[in-house]
């Protein structure tokens, strides 16, 4: 198994000077699985993921966790997309999610990019807290996030090794995440909504995400090896940011703030 994170940013995309260091990107994460290809949201950092692919045939699994903006904006300018050698197979758990794609890809928001796009590609409504394999021996696990409108977590195991995307979830206190504690039980890498910290959350309650402190709660109650805070609050600078990845790794050490470019090899 192999990480790489295109996007770590939540809500909007901040370029500038000063998220050089972390990216400004919205979520997106490559997931490499031997020979397959698992991308987790598509976010704007899919149209970097998709330069990097410039010439190649592609056949990837997209999982969705919903379909906010931050979570698909990268889609239409995701240049495999225009390639009639691509196969991308999109899996979400919204009712209705093949047309939520499809408004998003039509006017008044855009252009009817439908029609111009030359991949082969499918969209499948998966049931959310259902098993299933991708591939074989890639497991996908899914359970339902706390999210305004609903969200989708997910699990992939393949050969003895596992990773948990769980982000745009909102904790709900201790008895609260007993079910995203089993999720994550005994996992190599969580990957965790950490857009708040404690102090802050009080002010967003009812927005849907999720704090540092909290991550690292789950990850010692589940005893996951790694855990990768994501989904960064788009008003934090590179600065705050390692000011939060080096409390965390105080707090659990081993503990990183996603950043554009992190590799994590299993």
């Amino acid at each position: 198994m192999r990480l790489r994170f295109w996007g770590v940013r939540g809500s909007v995309p901040t370029p500038g000077a000063a998220t050089l260091r972390h990216g400004g990107n919205t979520s997106c994460v490559e997931l490499r699985c031997g020979a397959h290809l698992v991308l987790l949201d598509a976010g704007t950092g899919l149209r970097s993921f998709g330069l990097s692919q410039a010439g190649k045939a592609l056949d990837a699994d997209l999982l969705l966790t919903h379909t906010h903006l931050d979570h698909i904006g990268g889609l239409p300018f995701f240049g495999p997309l225009y390639a009639p050698q691509t196969r991308l197979r999109i899996h979400g758990g919204q009712k209705g999610l093949a047309q939520a794609l499809l408004a998003s890809w039509s006017a008044p928001l855009m252009p009817d990019l439908h029609a111009v796009f030359r991949a082969g590609m499918t969209v499948s409504e998966l049931v959310v807290g259902a098993r299933f394999a991708l591939h074989p021996g890639l497991e996908v696990s899914t359970v339902a996030l706390r999210h305004p409108g609903g969200a989708t977590g997910y699990r992939l195991d393949w050969r003895g090794r596992s990773i948990v995307y769980l982000t745009d979830h909102e904790h709900d206190g201790a008895e609260g995440e007993d079910a995203y504690r089993a999720f994550a039980a005994g996992a190599d890498v969580l990957i965790y909504d950490a857009t708040y910290t404690d102090a802050e959350y009080p002010s967003y309650r009812g927005w849907g995400h999720s704090t540092w402190q909290q991550g690292v709660a789950l990850a010692e109650a589940a005893g996951v090896g790694r855990l990768v805070l994501f989904h960064h609050d788009p008003s934090r600078d590179d600065d705050a940011l390692d000011a939060i990845a080096a409390a965390a790794d105080a707090a659990r050490p081993g503990t990183l703030a996603a950043r554009e470019g992190l590799e994590i090899s299993l």
